[in-house]
């Protein structure tokens, strides 16, 4: 395997990021929309989602299986 990356390998990369970046914020853009909609309406509150997304988060922090 070549260590070694081109000029172009390189601008690739930074496009294949701000591809990244981009479809990143508008992913956010579209759950802030669409949380904002629910609130808005009554179908959830601000403390549900809250709540539910501090519940999610705990599941990416504990790993369900030992590190190596």
């Amino acid at each position: 395997m070549n260590s070694h990356r081109s000029a172009m390998d390189e601008v690739r990369m930074a496009a294949k990021l701000a591809d990244l970046k981009d479809e990143h914020y508008r992913n956010t853009l579209a759950l802030s929309t669409l949380i904002e909609l629910l609130v808005d309406k009554g179908v959830v509150t601000r403390e549900e989602v809250e709540r539910k997304a501090a519940e999610l988060d705990s599941f990416m922090t504990h790993l369900p299986y030992p590190k190596v």
